[in-house]
């Protein structure tokens, strides 16, 4: 998956596909875990601090590591003899994510296409948060038959011509929800035109919060170009 290649660049390449209930359909891509393995001649006390990037999953494991990731759980001198044991009894706990006081980033996919396509891929969710949705402010033409209308006027009082007609035609502004099409990556198809508004439904210590990020991506955002948010998760 495309998604492992962004791990070589996430977290110094220490990172891990996890199992169906880490993943929780996608919105755990991108969590954070402190894991040390339960072998005490091979083991390091400390562990090691992974992202998960993929889903994947063996027999009865949560969590299958890059090798950087899975060497880093050894002792000094004893990543050979760890590598050997191929799966090994682990304990985990999530933690915060630490990204240096990046805000929320997301970054266009390379398959979209603008204007008939848009997908995002999420990117650095600080703290302890799932991303459960995202939706972008949709602004659109309401009508109630699109196809033809027609009127006769009738009884005009007076000593009065009927030059024109015209009709009032309102906006009608709604937020939209995006697909989510794997992990972090979620796509709109034939997005709005202009300046684009994103919302994220966050699920964290704060509880379940959606948060906006006004002016998310410019009239011109072009796939593979990255954008900071305004967020700030923690």
């Amino acid at each position: 998956m495309w998604v492992w290649k962004l791990g070589r660049d996430i977290n110094d390449g220490e990172v891990s596909g996890v199992s169906s209930r880490l993943w929780k359909n996608g919105a755990g891509c991108g969590a954070c875990y402190q894991v040390r393995c339960k072998i005490p001649p091979h083991c390091n006390e400390e562990g090691v601090y992974v992202v998960a990037t993929d889903y994947g999953e063996g027999d009865g494991t949560d969590f299958i590591f890059s090798p950087k990731a899975y060497g880093s759980m050894a002792r000094p001198g004893t990543e050979f003899q760890l590598y050997s044991f191929g799966v090994v009894d682990v304990e985990y706990q999530r933690v915060p994510c630490r990204y240096g006081g990046y805000n929320l980033v997301y970054k266009i996919h390379e398959k979209s296409y603008n204007p008939h396509h848009l997908a995002i891929l999420i990117l650095y969710v600080g703290g302890v948060n799932d991303i459960l949705a995202v939706e972008v402010w949709q602004i659109h033409e309401k009508s109630y038959n699109p196809h033809h209308l027609a009127i006769l006027i009738l009884y005009v009082g007076g000593v009065n011509d009927i030059l024109a007609v015209e009709v009032w035609q309102e906006d009608c502004k709604e937020w939209k929800r995006m697909r989510r099409v794997f992990g972090a990556v979620h796509d709109y198809q034939n997005p709005p035109r202009g300046t684009l508004s994103l919302r994220f439904l966050v699920y964290g210590s704060a509880g379940l919060n959606w948060v906006e990020s006004q002016n998310a991506l410019p009239a011109d955002w072009t796939a593979g170009a990255t954008y900071n948010s305004n967020i700030l998760l923690s």
